[in-house]
């Protein structure tokens, strides 16, 4: 499914910010799946919990602050550099080259953004795979958010501030919608990105935001052919 987008809702945009994962790759690469195992590992070492009561606890931390990391940073004092640097131990293999992708954010008229909750280095390894990386004008990760979370304002104040962006100038693309309504608050324009052909392979009941549905502009399961239809429009 693709929303076709309206390019006088888009006329006015010099800053295109794209959240990583499930949204510049797609969900189906499901990385994140070995992350979610790699974080599952790491509250069970650290708390000394078998493996089903970790994941309990990391999902309660998940629901709670955010992120997981944000949760261990809270309630157990963790080194945040340990704990990225583990849980983004992963087999990038799955995430294909996507060239169309590529050649559509090229295209994309402005200042280009990758906005993520994971740290530096992930974002570049999986952009890197997509053929995406050097399209970008920088990375802003959690680290350079103070280990603050998406989606909580001071994430988006800081990279607002950071790179001079002005809010009602700029596109925020995302695959979780709770992500969406500081940005559509802010005056940009939203769009989710949903699994292909809306049917998630793996998914909890707690990732999905029904109740953002407001702060949503446009769907679509395909990041590439929506960029290309925008392009082509304008």
């Amino acid at each position: 499914m693709t929303d076709r987008p309206d390019p006088e809702r888009f006329a006015h945009v010099t800053d295109w910010v794209f959240d990583l994962d499930n949204t510049l790759y797609p969900h189906h690469s499901n990385l994140f799946a070995q992350i979610d195992v790699k974080m599952t590992a790491y509250v069970s070492e650290l708390l000394q919990l078998p493996r089903e009561e970790a994941r309990k606890v990391q999902k309660e931390l998940y629901r709670d602050y955010g992120t997981t990391l944000k949760g261990l940073m809270e309630r157990h004092g963790i080194d945040p550099d340990d704990f990225l640097q583990k849980v983004h131990d992963i087999d990038y293999s799955p995430v294909e080259p996507n060239p169309a992708l590529g050649i559509a954010i090229r295209s994309l008229p402005g200042r280009k953004f990758i906005f993520t909750n994971g740290d530096r280095a992930h974002a570049e390894r999986a952009a890197r795979r997509l053929g995406v990386l050097d399209d970008f004008d920088d990375i802003f990760d959690i680290v350079a958010a103070g280990l603050e979370p998406k989606p909580a304002q001071l994430a988006y104040d800081k990279f607002l501030a950071l790179h001079r962006i002005v809010g009602n100038k700029a596109v925020m693309f995302e695959d979780l919608a709770r992500n969406l309504r500081v940005p559509k608050a802010l005056g940009m324009v939203t769009v989710l990105i949903v699994p292909r052909n809306f049917e998630p392979t793996f998914s909890e009941i707690w990732e999905r935001d029904p109740e953002f549905e407001d702060d949503v502009d446009f769907v679509t399961d395909d990041l590439a052919t929506f960029l290309q239809g925008l392009v082509q429009q304008g």
